[in-house]
């Protein structure tokens, strides 16, 4: 029998719940490991894209940090040279024997190296020293006398050279003015030398010492501006420029700008003759009396009697020579207990020899 309504005999149909109608759609292992690995190509990609972007930016903050001189490098001695600059210390040779030298070697051979220099590369990829000749001397020293390879290495602030060549010179003094570690001699001698330098573009003397010593009181300036006049005035004839008292070689700058060119002459001959630094201070001083300058230079005795002296220094080559009374102290960069007794007695003879020859 047929329900009504229904001709057909056909009933509804009954669907199943609907929780059981819908389709699972979690993927299966395969869709899973797809899945997986698609993310993970992606970070990895993203994560590639970042470092790429960092190391970019930190290759540039290098490269910066390398041209402005705040990146620290180690150098073999030898790949590090001092001819690109003329020095602002007068005598090197002194400097390079003195006590002082001593001192930072013992400090160099007991700490290491505290203190970098500054070198700058050059054109063919080379260095050059812009600060820094004590300690690069006093490693030179300690390796040649121990063959130590931790004296073989310098460390260093590396620069590039540019194309404003008076600021290497502003580079090389600063450090040592503001240790107040040049003479007003030296200071005004790099003065001279950065003036007379053709491509550092600085037109006269006055230019190059506001150049150089800009952050120094005027009042040191002035004084500078009067050793520059010193120098200028008696040139060579000057042998011991750096032990003029600052007072001193000012006054005599002032006399000797009043001066004729024959009292200048005179001076000069004068000075000439000197064997140390007191007769050269006693003339100078004699000079400003107005005293006749071969009598300030005997240290105003009578019949040319010099006054008794403690002590006095002087180089022959690279020997730093000590003498005083009872004593005569030769400092080379010589192992004299390497040398055979029978020579050392040999030298000697021949320095008594002379000494005797000469009275």
């Amino acid at each position: 029998m047929t329900s009504k309504g229904n001709r057909f005999g056909i009933g509804p149909v009954e669907l199943p719940p609907e929780s059981a109608r819908r389709r699972n759609r979690d993927p299966g292992p395969m869709g899973v490991a797809v899945r997986e690995s698609a993310t993970s190509a992606q970070e990895a990609s993203e994560a590639l894209v970042e470092q790429r972007r960092q190391n970019a930016a930190d290759a540039k903050e290098f490269r910066a940090a390398r041209a402005e001189g705040r990146v620290l490098v180690t150098l073999p001695l030898e790949d590090v040279g001092i001819d690109a600059l003329p020095r602002d210390r007068i005598d090197l040779v002194g400097a390079a024997s003195s006590d002082e030298m001593d001192e930072l070697k013992a400090s160099i051979r007991d700490r290491g190296q505290r203190e970098p220099v500054e070198v700058f590369r050059v054109a063919d990829g080379s260095y050059q020293l812009k600060a820094g000749w004590r300690r690069l001397t006093a490693l030179r020293q300690l390796y040649e006398e121990t063959s130590d390879p931790r004296f073989g290495e310098i460390v260093a602030r590396v620069t590039e050279e540019g194309g404003d060549r008076a600021a290497l010179y502003v580079d090389m003094v600063e450090e040592n003015v503001i240790r107040q570690d040049l003479t007003f001699a030296e200071m005004a001698q790099i003065a001279l030398q950065l003036a007379q330098d053709p491509d550092a573009g600085i037109g006269s003397v006055e230019e190059a010492v506001s150049r150089l010593y800009r952050s120094l009181h005027k009042v040191k300036r002035a004084y500078i501006r009067s050793f520059v006049a010193l120098l200028q005035g008696l040139g060579d004839a000057l042998p011991y420029p750096k032990q003029v008292p600052r007072d001193l070689g000012v006054e005599v700058a002032r006399k000797l700008q009043e001066a004729g060119e024959a009292t200048r002459h005179e001076l000069c001959a004068r000075l000439r003759g000197v064997m140390q630094d007191s007769d050269q201070n006693a003339i100078l001083r004699g000079f400003l009396a107005g005293e006749d300058v071969e009598r300030a230079g005997q240290g105003g005795g009578s019949t040319g009697e010099r006054a008794v002296r403690q002590k006095f220094e002087f180089h022959v080559g690279e020997s730093k020579v000590t003498a005083r009374a009872g004593e005569f102290r030769i400092k080379a960069g010589i192992d004299f207990t390497s040398v055979e007794r029978k020579v050392l007695e040999r030298a000697v003879r021949a320095f008594h020899a002379a000494l005797a020859e000469k009275s």
